[in-house]
């Protein structure tokens, strides 16, 4: 069971109630109104003359939908308007199954840049990484598309292909990926054991049901290692967010009190605050979390509660730096706005926007390569050595068998394998007794 139940679902990007919008529109007209609506007159006048004289005719919906899509973008890089059949792909975004090469994009400086590959997809696969700069879809370049055209431009049936042009430092001109589509079923919770009582868990994004997967992932964790976990690594590396309600939810899990993000913004309907409560708490094992340049939004909201509450140690490079709230609202003929609303605070009060939140702990990614020292020499290996006295115990000791060690690319994961170093370390030191006196 979740500990609460979110009554607002926002994206992160967030969605809230179309009831506030109606009412906003039917409050009294503020004093400078006149002035605005008499602005809105050039508006009309350049509505005419393009129905009049454009060289071609052009349906009125177009026009309407371009100025509208035209006035969001010159907000910022996050809002935009959704015609129907982005708004629908939107929506079907956020329960985890979609048409598409599998990557979250944003605009950075007016260039359409991937926020993360998402794991299993054909841009993961490809080798697609975050900051990569994608200058041509198809035939299409780039230069002053709206992100919703991208992603329309991008998804597509499974099966057929597209081609992208990326830029990424370190090249000397665009590089040219071919993917061919597929069906993007994100598992949003992945879940291992890496050594004995050491639990490993990985959220890719946050959907409708993350919360509670991550909920049934720990207390398969739990089982596996006897009924109890020494430590946990929480790996939000490369996680471009999704829901708040399922950030807070995440949140929770290892909080049992206190506040865990609060937004505020110009309508009363974006002052909000979300806490924890006591019931349903994870025990209070050692955290680490996980982070990089590719962790954004909701991903920062949890980092930022963590680590302001001193549950975890963030370990990583910094985060992606997006600090603000999005609201989803309909629209009467099924398209949708995206607009910005407000922005969010960890604990403490600090506003991640265009900052990200800073590790505790920084380690960059690095390759890592086992030398081994078989080959040492020791004082065993000297001729005549003396051997060690050891006390015969009374009975012999019980071998402990290890059920679980870190294997394949995991052992290869410069930054995985300092957390759980980490972890390791922090129960050796527990452990460790007085000096004598």
């Amino acid at each position: 069971m979740f500990k609460r139940k979110v009554a607002i679902a926002l994206l992160l990007s967030a969605a809230v109630s179309f009831g506030a919008t109606v009412a906003w529109l039917q409050s009294p007209r503020p004093a400078h109104a006149e002035a605005t609506y008499s602005e809105l007159q050039l508006f009309t006048d350049v509505l005419s003359i393009v129905r009049r004289s454009y060289v071609e005719e052009v349906p009125i919906k177009d026009l309407i939908y371009g100025a509208i899509d035209g006035m969001l973008a010159s907000l910022d890089p996050h809002s935009g308007f959704m015609p129907p059949e982005v708004y629908k792909e939107m929506k079907i975004d956020t329960r985890g199954e979609f048409g598409g090469l599998g990557i979250e994009i944003t605009l950075k400086d007016d260039m359409l840049t991937i926020v993360a590959p998402i794991e299993d997809t054909p841009a993961f696969r490809a080798g697609l990484a975050a900051g990569d700069r994608i200058l041509k879809i198809g035939e299409q370049f780039t230069k002053g598309m709206e992100i919703m055209e991208a992603v329309r431009l991008m998804r597509g049936a499974p099966g057929t292909e597209v081609t992208i042009a990326v830029m990424r430092e370190g090249f000397e001109r665009p590089k040219s990926y071919t993917l061919k589509r597929e069906v993007i079923k994100i598992k949003s919770v992945k879940a291992k054991t890496l050594e004995d009582g050491f639990g490993y868990a990985r959220i890719t994004q946050f959907q409708e049901r993350t919360a509670s997967d991550l909920e049934r992932a720990l207390e398969g964790l739990r089982k596996e290692n006897g009924g109890k976990l020494k430590g946990v690594v929480l790996d939000l590396r490369n996680n471009p967010g999704g829901l708040l309600e399922q950030a807070v939810e995440v949140a929770d899990l290892f909080l049992e009190n206190g506040l865990i993000v609060y937004t505020k913004g110009r309508d009363a309907d974006a002052q909000m605050e979300f806490s924890a409560k006591s019931s349903g708490t994870e025990p209070g094992y050692p955290v680490v979390v996980l982070i990089n340049g590719g962790s954004a939004s909701a991903s920062e909201i949890v980092a930022g509660a963590l680590q302001d509450h001193g549950r975890a140690v963030i370990l990583g490079t910094q985060s992606f730096g997006k600090g603000s709230v999005q609201t989803i609202l309909p629209l009467g003929d099924d398209s949708g706005l995206r607009l910005t609303t407000a922005r969010y605070y960890t604990p403490k009060g600090t506003s991640i926007q265009a900052k990200g939140i800073v590790p505790d702990i920084e380690v960059q990614p690095a390759e890592v390569k086992e030398a081994g020292d078989r080959d040492a020499f020791r004082e065993k290996d000297l001729p005549n050595h003396f051997d060690s006295e050891q006390p015969k115990p009374a009975r012999p000791e019980e071998k402990k068998d290890s059920h679980f060690q870190v294997e394949g690319e995991q052992r290869s994961d410069y930054q995985l394998m300092r957390a759980l170093d980490l972890l390791k370390g922090w129960q050796i030191f527990q452990g460790l007794g007085r000096p004598a006196a």
